[in-house]
């Protein structure tokens, strides 16, 4: 028996990525944060740019640049869904949506704790080179990006 007729392309294909993502996040942030056990940053590790939430050090603390764990959790779990939505952002010409959804997720990325900085950054960075090249999504670049998110998430947002 044959479920779906033809492979998912173009729009279906970033809608179906996109729910699985959503249903992936939500209980993270649904569970109201609880405990991070993210490693302690090293205080030279502060690369000293501002970022948009003006935090002094986007690394500092347990929870990075976030006030709480609660903070933390909701805020990488929310921009994880969002970056799964910027390719349909694009196809509607939202241009001005998407620009301030890639500073906000270029500024999360700049104040998850210094333990998971190099995954997140590599998930934005993948997330924003899907508005370019389309195959990133379609190669699964996109899905590989994203695990250690949502393994992170699932480990410190219990």
């Amino acid at each position: 028996m044959k479920i779906l007729a033809k492979p998912l392309n173009g729009p279906n294909r970033y809608l179906t990525v996109a729910f699985f993502a959503v249903l992936a996040l939500s209980g993270c942030s649904a569970q109201g944060g609880g405990t991070a056990s993210a490693g302690t940053p090293s205080p030279s590790s502060t690369d000293g740019t501002a970022s948009v939430s003006a935090s002094p050090s986007p690394s500092s603390g347990p929870y990075g640049g976030f006030a709480s764990a609660v903070e933390m959790c909701s805020t990488v779990s929310q921009e994880a869904t969002g970056a799964s939505l910027l390719p349909m952002s694009a196809a509607q010409g939202k241009t001005a949506e998407l620009e301030q959804d890639k500073a906000e997720l270029t500024a999360t990325a700049e104040r998850v704790p210094e333990s998971f900085r190099a995954d997140f950054t590599n998930f934005k960075d993948t997330a924003i080179a899907g508005l370019q090249d389309q195959t990133v999504y379609s190669s699964g670049k996109f899905e590989k990006a994203m695990a250690p998110v949502t393994t992170w998430l699932s480990v410190h947002c219990k």
